[in-house]
């Protein structure tokens, strides 16, 4: 018995070979978010699983948001969050919080976790190590046409992709907190997935991993058993068009497309409770979750 169970294995890293060989030296950029930051126990597995792609020759770059711990924070600090077509209005007092829970305090963690399972990483934020995102204000417009004050929400428009690459190269997994700076030096608050999005197409990644608290795109939202384990972007776009796909799911989608459009090769959307769900997606043939083709 005990002889058949190192033999299945041995069979399992036979499979995962292939896959390691062919996503060896390559980046995947795996973003972190929703109320996944508050459970310790999957962050550790998902941790765990970036430092085992470093240590077998890929590049993890983890960029993260923190939705719920702003809004606890700004809570503790009398400051009521108002979210404005899904973003988040930004004041100064607000900005301030962003940049403490975001800028500082989530990124430090995840890197003196990382530490703890035995990987180096290193922050790249707004507020401790090297800033690589570069933003401008985002301005959305109202159902007449003009424009919203979001306050200090932006959008990126320019990615540190030297850095981030140098920080890969020498044996470390950069940690980039969804928060970007004007060439002015003023701090914006940034939408995780957008931010992710923009590091993946910058850096013309392999992957982009976006880890959810669903198991991937489904035909019907409240059903586990529709979830669509290979799809292409053409038949994303009719799902669309179709109604198929709705709620949250839909600006995801659509990031997706864009970033299939510019470079990045694959999208993966995984359910980031499953342990060491990025391993299974990324290491097995059958995987686990949604991805997403040119």
């Amino acid at each position: 018995m005990m002889v058949q169970q190192a033999m299945e294995k041995a069979d399992i890293l036979v499979e995962a070979l292939n896959w390691i060989r062919q996503n060896r030296g390559k980046i995947t950029v795996i973003k972190l978010g929703g109320s996944l930051m508050e459970e310790e126990l999957s962050i550790m597995h998902l941790l765990l699983d970036s430092v085992f792609m470093e240590s077998v020759g890929m590049y993890p770059v983890i960029v993260h948001g923190g939705g719920n711990a702003i809004s606890q924070a700004m809570t503790d600090a009398g400051i009521q969050p108002q979210f404005v077509q899904g973003r988040r209005y930004t004041d100064p007092a607000s900005l301030e919080i962003v940049k403490k829970v975001l800028g500082h305090d989530i990124c430090v963690d995840l890197v003196r976790r990382i530490e703890i399972l035995g990987g180096q990483a290193k922050p790249l934020s707004v507020c401790i190590g090297t800033p690589v995102l570069t933003g401008k204000k985002l301005s959305l417009p109202d159902a007449m046409g003009n424009p919203i004050d979001l306050g200090f929400v932006g959008e990126v428009t320019q990615v540190d992709t030297q850095t981030i690459i140098e920080t890969c190269c020498a044996g470390f997994i950069p940690v980039i907190p969804s928060v970007a700076l004007t060439p002015g030096g003023q701090a914006l608050n940034v939408n995780a997935d957008t931010a992710a999005t923009a590091v993946a197409q910058h850096l013309k990644a392999a992957k982009l991993v976006f880890v959810s608290e669903v198991n991937g795109v489904r035909t019907d939202p409240q059903d586990p058993n529709s979830m669509i384990e290979s799809i292409t972007a053409e038949k994303a776009r009719e799902l669309l068009t179709s109604g198929a796909i709705v709620g949250g799911m839909i600006p995801k989608i659509q990031a997706c497309l864009e970033t299939l459009e510019n470079g990045v090769q694959k999208i993966h959307i995984i359910n980031g409770r499953l342990r060491h769900s990025l391993l299974l997606e990324i290491f097995t043939s059958q995987g686990v979750g949604t991805e997403i083709v040119e």
